[in-house]
């Protein structure tokens, strides 16, 4: 063994001293000739003769020196080296190859590299600076009889704090926006309400100062302190390195700032980058609805948890489980039918992740396909160049090299190709990287916050592709130089390059898989494309054209309740009076927006739930006249009035699905409906419509009037038919001419709010489109030239046709149709795929069967069309051959 690995340090230590071993070699070569040469000398040869039979009797010295290299050094490194050198040298020979080939893969790599940043830094990394993300996950309610998942209470948390041992620590870290400033405009930014250990359990440690103390998140409103992040405290206060002590007024509570969280870290919530976090104590300042934190019915939490070590996820949801069976029997009332879940963060239920995610998964099969065709297409190109080669080959077979020798070439070559597209792919992934979040429109002026993450995950993903398409690269080439015969070769001409027939099947397979491939995603853009619009055309049960939506926040400017109800009756009065306003009504949610409105258990008389039941629904405080205003149509009673004020007796509208659901047929005008202990009478039934989202299912729904249930914080809805800008303008003087320290939100139409609630599946048109006509590309070029290699081939075939009388027409209809041929066949083979796979896109779908005949029909018109544009320039290069010199040649 001792000896073995002195023999290999020596040879290894040969690779770095072989300039001179070289020299030492010829050195001693060169005495021994000259040795064997006076020998000859000696025996009367003459020198010329001497020096001929010397060589003749040392065997040659080149064969010599190879031997003693091969005992010398590590063959299989030196080899390689050589065989790198060598394919640099032929990429090199063949520039507009090695450029389109390497700009195929750049494409195909770069394109899985973007899609794999994504996934890893919105999916399974979502949070930068966070420690051990796999041990977290997301932790929401479930209620028996519905689907999805319900917010927390706080109570409920603070229970499974409690009760739970699998865990090192459960966190809340709810997200909310609030202003920072008043004036003409509203500084809009995003925070988020956490609990006190927070930082604790993520591991963040601030730059400055501190993080939450045991015991902020208790009390009402009892610790007014905040967190700011690195960004707001670079920005808005410039660096200060005194900054901690300082004030900065949140919703109009002054707030002092202990710690600024450290640079990267822009909290746990995928989608919009948090500016600051305060202490769940604060959470009535933020959030609508009054003092929630000894609520145990009021469920506003979102949450995580982090697992202890070696627990999984299956395990601690066996013990939250048995937690929330003790609390169902312990708090009936608020609990019953309730229970908890954990999610991985990939399927976190309360952020973009969950919104992302099908779009995601529909990225990287496509991503995929984009790649499978680049290497298709390089494929292609190597295959025929590897006919060029073809007596390149078969000379170096005839002097000695073994066939083995040649494929591990091949394959270098192709290692070079896909490092090269690696690297380059790797930049645009770089480039891209932050691509996703410029599809989807900023919301009150607040940016999106979607960053790829390139990391060794990517990376190594990165490679494995690279590796894939060496193998991929290397392999057609390589099939074809085993079959090569060599003593046909050397009798063939001197070009070498021979069309046979199973050479042109395998070009020929290669681009019917393009064509399968394209046409899949083609047909997948045409679902997508019709769902998206069968979404934006469907009725969302409300006007979206004429209604305008806006908001002004009396909160951060320090109103108390009387005075933004008297704020807003006279907004209310100055806005109906504007020429070309029609109605309008404040309200505390807009539809499709992305707050979430309130819930809460009811009881109806004469409604009988079943034991495991606790209806809960949920509803929106609304003004007078927000049903004409808005658009819902009324099917009985009436809607609020003026009248319906704290003073008057609780009334309520339901919508039809709550009529139908609990009072079943019976009119429900004039019954009573019990929320939050108190009765109200049902004055009118609503017309159904979409609330959060326009592809939920139709669902029981409620509404009561503001005034008897006031929000500080409604937005106000305007019909009218002037623009959102002029609108925009006239408001701003209203608002100013009843407070000058105010300043109005963003103006835009509910058909704006409409197709931003739609933006995911705008982002996966928009996307699945993008890579379907680089796939679809990338067919096309590869059709055209296994059309061109064809024509080029055919030469003498073509000329003895036109020299027989076909004509030019003749001949360009015999080479499209062989193009024709070859996009039927890859056609036929991606019908029958895309059959199977579109039923994955069933997620992403609206009212579109996955099987629907337009998508597929569109699909095989714009495959067809390009695949005659792509074979219509070797067509009619074919017309062009001259017949005499065809023959001739």
């Amino acid at each position: 063994m001792r000896e073995f690995f002195r023999t290999l340090m020596q040879r290894a230590a040969a690779l770095f001293r072989r300039r001179r071993l070289e020299d030492d070699l010829d050195e001693e070569l060169r005495s021994h000739l000259e040795m064997a040469v006076e020998l000859n000398l000696g025996r009367g040869i003459s020198a010329e003769d001497a020096r001929r039979e010397a060589l003749r009797s040392f065997g040659g010295v080149e064969q010599t020196k190879e031997k003693y290299r091969d005992q010398r050094g590590l063959p299989i490194i030196e080899t390689t080296l050589q065989d790198l050198r060598f394919g640099l040298r032929m990429l090199r020979r063949s520039p507009g190859f090695s450029v389109l080939a390497i700009l195929c893969l750049t494409l195909g790599i770069g394109a899985n590299a973007a899609v794999f940043s994504w996934v890893e830094g919105i999916l399974f990394r979502p949070y930068p600076a966070v420690t051990h993300q796999e041990q977290l996950l997301a932790l929401g309610g479930t209620a028996r009889g519905e689907s999805g998942h319900t917010a927390i209470s706080w109570p409920d948390f603070a229970d499974l704090q409690r009760n739970c041992t699998l865990f090192n620590a459960f966190f809340v870290s709810k997200i909310m926006g609030t202003t920072l400033s008043v004036g003409d405009r509203a500084e809009v930014t995003t925070g988020s309400i956490v609990s006190a250990n927070y930082f604790d359990a993520i591991g963040v440690h601030p730059l400055l100062g501190r993080g939450f103390e045991p015991g902020e998140d208790s009390g009402r409103n009892a610790h007014p302190v905040t967190v700011i992040s690195y960004q707001l405290w670079r920005g808005r206060f410039k660096g200060d390195p005194q900054i901690i002590g300082k004030t900065q007024r949140l919703n109009n509570v002054v707030h002092t700032i202990v710690g600024v969280a450290p640079e990267g870290f822009y909290g746990t919530f995928v989608g919009w980058a948090m500016q600051f976090w305060v202490p769940a104590s604060m959470e009535e300042t933020f959030e609508a609805g009054g003092y929630k934190l000894e609520d145990r019915g009021a469920r506003w939490i979102e949450s995580y948890v982090r697992l202890k070590a070696g627990v999984t996820r299956q395990q601690a949801q066996q013990e939250i489980s048995a937690v929330a069976k003790r609390l169902e029997s312990d708090y009936p009332e608020t609990n019953r039918g309730r229970g908890f879940q954990l999610w991985p963060l990939w399927q976190t239920p309360f952020n973009n992740a969950r919104t992302l995610l099908p779009t995601l998964e529909i990225m990287v099969a496509v991503v995929v396909f984009v790649l499978l065709i680049a290497c298709a297409n390089v494929g292609n190109l190597l295959l025929v160049r590897s006919f060029a080669r073809r007596h390149e080959m078969t000379v170096r077979l005839a002097i000695g090299a073994g066939r083995g020798r040649l494929v591990k070439q091949l394959f270098t070559e192709g290692l070079i190709l896909a490092a090269f597209g690696a690297a380059g792919g790797l930049l645009v992934a770089h480039w891209c990287r932050h691509a996703l979040v410029l599809l989807f429109p900023a919301r009150g002026g607040v940016a999106m916050h979607l960053p790829g993450e390139i990391d060794w995950r990517v990376l190594a993903v990165s490679g494995g592709v690279c590796v894939i398409a060496t193998l991929l690269l290397g392999l057609v080439p390589a099939m074809q130089t085993g079959k090569i015969d060599l003593a046909g070769a050397l009798k063939s001409d001197s070009a070498g390059v021979v069309g046979g027939g199973g050479r042109a099947w395998v070009r020929s397979g290669l681009v019917v898989l393009q064509v399968s491939l394209s046409f899949v995603l083609l047909v997948g853009v045409g679902l997508l494309l019709q769902s998206l619009q069968k979404i934006r055309n469907t009725s969302p049960g409300f006007s979206t054209r004429d209604v305008l939506d806006t908001a002004v926040n009396l909160v951060a400017a320090g109103y108390d309740a009387q005075r933004a109800q008297t704020f807003q009756d006279e907004l209310l009065e100055r806005v109906k009076a504007l020429p070309g306003v029609e109605s309008a009504a404040f309200a505390r949610m807009t539809p499709l927006s992305y707050g979430s409105y309130s819930s809460t258990v009811i009881a109806v008389d004469g409604y009988q739930p079943p034991p495991e039941e606790q209806p809960t629904v949920e509803y929106n405080e609304v003004g007078p006249g927000y049903f004409a205003t808005i658009g819902i149509p009324l099917v009985s009673g009436r809607e609020f009035a003026r009248a319906d004020d704290e003073k008057a007796a609780l009334v309520a509208v339901v919508n039809e699905a709550m009529a139908a659901r609990y009072w079943r047929g019976r009119n429900p005008i004039g019954e009573r409906v019990q929320v939050k202990g108190r009765w109200m009478q049902v004055v009118g039934v609503a017309k159904d419509s979409k609330y959060e989202s326009v592809r939920e299912a139709t669902k029981p729904f409620f509404y009561v009037p503001l005034r008897q249930n006031f929000a500080r914080g409604a937005g106000l809805h305007i019909r009218t038919r002037l623009s959102a800008e002029t609108m925009a303008t006239a408001l701003g003087h209203e608002v100013h001419a009843l407070d000058p320290d105010l300043a109005l939100f963003e103006v835009i139409t509910l058909q704006e709010q409409v197709d931003r609630s739609t933006s995911p599946q705008q982002v996966a048109v928009t996307l699945v489109g993008v890579l379907g006509g680089l796939a679809l590309l990338l067919a096309a070029i590869g059709l055209y030239g296994v059309m061109s290699y064809a024509v080029s081939q055919s030469t003498r075939e073509l000329g003895l046709r036109m020299a027989l009388g076909a004509g030019a027409s003749n001949l360009l209809k015999l080479v499209l149709s062989r193009g024709l041929a070859l996009t039927a066949g890859g056609v036929a083979l991606g019908g029958a795929v895309a059959l199977g796979l579109t039923r994955l896109l069933g997620s992403l779908l609206y009212k579109v069967s996955p099987r629907d005949p337009l998508a597929f029909g569109s699909a095989f018109v714009v495959m067809t069309i390009t695949a005659l544009a792509a074979s219509f320039l070797p067509a009619w290069r074919a017309t062009r051959t001259d017949p005499v010199r065809a023959l001739r040649d």
